[in-house]
Formats: structure tokens, C-alpha cells, sequence
């Protein structure tokens, strides 16, 4: 695949909360760090996404009295699916894992930082109230295309993937380079199938290179 300056790599959340051992795990998510590190070098432009998420944040079931992660409720006429607590501003689990090199990196756009709305998405909390700055800085940039990475597949990478899309980036998703966290077994495969449907290019990364 032919790469120019009009392409850029957006790496989802590869945080410790979402690696083995943190509060929101994704299996294997460790994994996809030295193929990031190995992809990056590619592309002219790169960024990254940080949940990075107040500790009274009503996404958290300890948030909630009586309510277990897994559970859902009503937030503002939005489902909001509740989690462990993860992903704490200023706390280690909020870091970005000390193996992924940022050197490359442009921008850090940062999610998840209002407490009454979750934002999966790296361009748009879950609500479309709030706005990363992400998509405007793509496309004062000039990109076109976007080739999405990291964690997790069935939820920040998926949303991430289709906003890209709404707001007209031809967008990719490297599936060798994400993981799902599967909270039910079949998620992470009917996500990669709602992203294709809606117009999401599935790759692998060894196809940048070919």
C-alpha cells in the first residue's frame, strides 16, 4: 500500500488499565504493542487517544449505589454500559504503557473527561456533545485517510473507526493490531462486521508494507 503525507495512524488507548493486569483488561492487548511500535515509523502523521476519565465519573458501577460493571443505566437519555473504575486522570492505569514509543507521535487527544457522558470515540463523546479537536486537526492536516489501531476493538476502536468515517475519512482498520474485550464472546467479531458493513476498510498491517 502506498502511504502519503495525506494519511495518518490513530492508536486507541493503549493504556494499562486496558493491558493484562489492569482494571479493564483486554486479553492479549499487550500484544499489539511492538506491531504499533513497528507500523509507526510508515506514517507522516500520528496520533494518539487517552481515556482519561475524572474519578467521579458516572461510567464507573462504584459510582453507582447498588451497581455492578456489566449493568446498565440511564445517563442523560444515553445507555451507559458501567465499568470498573479505570483509566483515572493522573493515575498509573491512565498511562500510556512504558513499551509503546511516542516519539512519533504529533498529538494526544484526550476522552472520557466529562463525568456525565462516556466517550468511547476518539473524535466525539458517546453523546455527539462533545468534540476531541481531533477530526478538525486531521483536517487542517490535510488527511484523507485513517488507519486505526489499539483497544478495544468491540468499543473505542469501533467508534473511533466510525467517526473517522462519518466525517468523511476513508478509513481502515488494522485488524492484527487491536483486541477486543469480549464482554460477550462474540463482540469483537460483530464489531469488525458492523464496521465493515457501514464502509471500513479491514486490513492487516503487513499490507502497508506490501
Amino acid at each position: 500500500m502506498n502511504l502519503t503525507d495525506k494519511d495518518a495512524l490513530i492508536i486507541v488507548d493503549v493504556q494499562y488499565d486496558f493491558l493484562p493486569g489492569g482494571a479493564l483488561e483486554v486479553r492479549e492487548g499487550d500484544q499489539i504493542i511492538p506491531l504499533i511500535n513497528s507500523i509507526q515509523p510508515l506514517f507522516s502523521c500520528v496520533v494518539a487517544t487517552q481515556d482519561w476519565h475524572p474519578e467521579d465519573h458516572l461510567s464507573f458501577a462504584a459510582n453507582h449505589s447498588g451497581k455492578k460493571p456489566g449493568e446498565v443505566v440511564d445517563l442523560d437519555g444515553v445507555d451507559q454500559i458501567l465499568w470498573p473504575v479505570h483509566c483515572v486522570q493522573g493515575e498509573h492505569g491512565a498511562e500510556f504503557h512504558e513499551d509503546l514509543d511516542p516519539s512519533y507521535w504529533e498529538a494526544v487527544f484526550q476522552k472520557g473527561t466529562n463525568p456525565r457522558v462516556d466517550s468511547y470515540s476518539g473524535f466525539f463523546d458517546n453523546a455527539r456533545r462533545g468534540d476531541t479537536g481531533l477530526g478538525d486537526y486531521l483536517k487542517e492536516r490535510g488527511i484523507e485517510r485513517i488507519f486505526v489501531c489499539g483497544l478495544a476493538q468491540d468499543y473505542c476502536v469501533k467508534f473511533t473507526a466510525l467517526d473517522g468515517l462519518s466525517l468523511g475519512f476513508e478509513t481502515y482498520l488494522l485488524q492484527d493490531v487491536t483486541r477486543a474485550v469480549n464482554l460477550n464472546p462474540e463482540d469483537g467479531k460483530l464489531a469488525l462486521e458492523e464496521m465493515e458493513g457501514k464502509g471500513v476498510k479491514l486490513i492487516e498491517s503487513k499490507e502497508l508494507i506490501d
